[in-house]
C-alpha cells in the first residue's frame, strides 16, 4: 500500500513542469468576464454612476462617480492584465475588492445561488417562490410560444442575482493572488526571470 502510494506521489511530482495550466486557466476564465462587465459600465458610464449612487433604486454608495470609475477601470486594466499575465498578483487585489463590494452591496440580500432553485440546502424562501413563477412561465410559454425553439440552446431560468459567482471569481482571485500568474505563458514569469539575471 506504502509502495503505491509513493508510486502515485511520484506521478503526481512529475507533473511540477506542467501546473503552469492551472493560473494560466484561472485568468483566461476570468478575462471576458472582467471585460464584459468593464465594458459594460464604461459604455453606460452616466448610467453606472447614477445607478452606484441612488440610494433609491441603486448602490446609495458615497462618491458615485469615483466608486463607479474604479470598478469599471479595475475590470478593463484588470481583464487585460490577467490576459497577458501581467502584474496579476497586484492587479487580483482590485479585482477582489470589487467582488467583495459587488458581493456584499449588490448580491448579499439575495442569498448565495445566483439561479433560483427550488430545493436544496442553498434554496430560500425566495429562490422557492421563483421556481413557482418560473414553472408559471414555461406553462405560459409552452401555450402560447415556440417552447421547443426557445429553448433549443438552454433552459429558461430566474436569475436569483445571489452571492455565488462574486464569491466564486473571489476566490478564483485570491488563489492568482497567492500563486501568481504561472510560468512560461505570462509576462510576469519572463520579468521575473529576466531580473533574476
Amino acid at each position: 500500500m506504502i509502495k503505491c502510494m509513493n508510486k502515485l506521489q511520484s506521478i503526481l511530482d512529475s507533473t511540477r513542469h506542467i501546473d503552469f495550466l492551472a493560473p494560466l486557466a484561472l485568468r483566461l476564465y476570468l478575462v471576458p468576464i472582467f471585460w464584459m462587465a468593464g465594458t459594460q459600465k464604461l459604455g453606460a458610464f452616466d448610467s453606472t454612476v447614477d445607478w452606484f449612487g441612488n440610494a433609491d433604486y441603486g448602490l446609495g454608495l458615497p462618491l458615485p462617480y469615483l466608486m463607479a470609475g474604479l470598478a469599471t477601470w479595475a475590470e478593463l486594466i484588470g481583464a487585460i492584465c490577467l490576459l497577458l499575465g501581467l502584474a496579476v498578483r497586484w492587479v487580483s487585489i482590485p479585482l477582489m475588492v470589487t467582488m467583495g463590494v459587488a458581493a456584499v452591496t449588490v448580491h448579499l440580500q439575495n442569498g448565495w445561488l445566483a439561479i433560483a432553485e427550488g430545493s436544496g440546502i442553498f434554496a430560500s424562501e425566495r429562490t422557492t417562490e421563483a421556481i413557482d413563477r418560473l414553472n408559471v412561465a414555461k406553462d405560459i410559454l409552452r401555450e402560447h410560444g415556440n417552447y421547443a425553439w426557445l429553448t433549443e440552446n438552454g433552459s429558461v431560468v430566474i436569475l436569483n442575482n445571489g452571492i455565488e459567482f462574486s464569491v466564486t471569481y473571489f476566490i478564483m482571485l485570491l488563489a492568482l493572488f497567492f500563486i501568481g500568474a504561472g510560468n512560461y505563458l505570462s509576462i510576469d514569469f519572463w520579468l521575473a526571470k529576466r531580473l533574476k539575471r
